[in-house]
């Protein structure tokens, strides 16, 4: 199957929210929402300094011809942590590509805990994700994406469609790390070692803003023992690991504990559960 890229069809959902910091609040000072996006108002479950904020897809979920758009701008010395209300579904396409773009921006000493939940392609979706994240000096980010490949709990296998995840993010014109992925969808890649193996799930966290010890390195791979199949690198300036596996709740269990652990060591930060999760 091929996607095409032009197209008429399809909503076009856009995003646009700013925070910045009053009076040692993080608050979010503009917001403009085109349907399907929406933000829900703002609130603060650990202290004024870190604005929770959540995102919706009203339409429930995306379709080939779709166009969502988010820019996000973190004012110096805010800290922001976005989660999305549900689970991103990118429905069986009509032969159209659906996309999502998203534009970050954090300025020198804000951080940005970005943390969607997860997205689920169900066969025959075309889809592709670029993410482009822009640090100053003495910026940090933390993010996750987890994918569902197909309805598994269904017995539904990813065996046609297509997926791209291109992923950058930079700090003053250096790129800190560089993630492209695809995944042309067939049976051979499902069960390819070099593909899913079999598994339907994947999942990448990363941390960039400040070097990570050996220690908690080695941290996180004993919290990763006996999920799927992880991987744990450091990155120059951060933290990268990598999931495979069978089990939305095993990937997400342990990126929770590592995001947990780095809120500890760098983020002056405690345990705080989005409650959205929890529903």
């Amino acid at each position: 199957m091929t996607c095409n890229s032009e197209t008429t069809e399809g909503w076009h959902g856009k995003l646009n929210l700013v925070y910045a910091d009053r009076h040692n609040t993080t608050q979010l000072i503009y917001s403009h929402q085109q349907a399907p996006l929406k933000v829900q108002r703002p609130f603060y479950p650990e202290g004024q300094k870190v604005c929770h904020s959540v995102i919706l897809h009203t339409a429930g979920g995306v379709v080939g011809g779709d166009r969502l758009s988010s820019n996000i701008h973190l004012q110096p010395h805010t800290h922001a942590l976005i989660t999305t209300a549900a689970a991103t579904k990118i429905y069986r396409s009509n032969g159209l590509q659906a996309r999502q773009t998203l534009q970050i921006q954090v300025d020198a000493g804000a951080c940005l805990e970005w943390l969607p939940q997860e997205t689920i392609l169900f066969n025959s979706a075309i889809y592709q994700q670029d993410l482009r994240v822009e640090l100053t000096t003495g910026a940090s980010f933390l993010g996750w994406e987890i994918t569902r490949f197909g309805r598994s709990a269904r017995g539904e296998k990813f065996l046609q469609g297509e997926w791209r995840s291109h992923t950058e993010i930079w700090q003053q014109g250096v790129p800190l790390w560089i993630d492209r992925q695809w995944l042309p969808a067939s049976e051979e890649i499902f069960h390819s070692p070099y593909g899913l193996a079999g598994k339907p799930i994947t999942g990448s966290l990363v941390w960039l803003g400040d070097a990570v010890s050996a220690e908690i390195v080695e941290k996180i791979r004993i919290l990763g023992n006996g999920v799927g199949e992880t991987g744990v690198s450091r990155l120059q300036h951060g933290l990268l690991c990598r999931y495979r596996g069978d089990s939305t709740s095993e990937v997400r269990n342990w990126f929770t504990d590592i995001w947990q652990l780095l809120r500890v060591s760098f983020l002056n930060c405690g345990n705080c559960i989005p409650r959205v999760w929890q529903v």
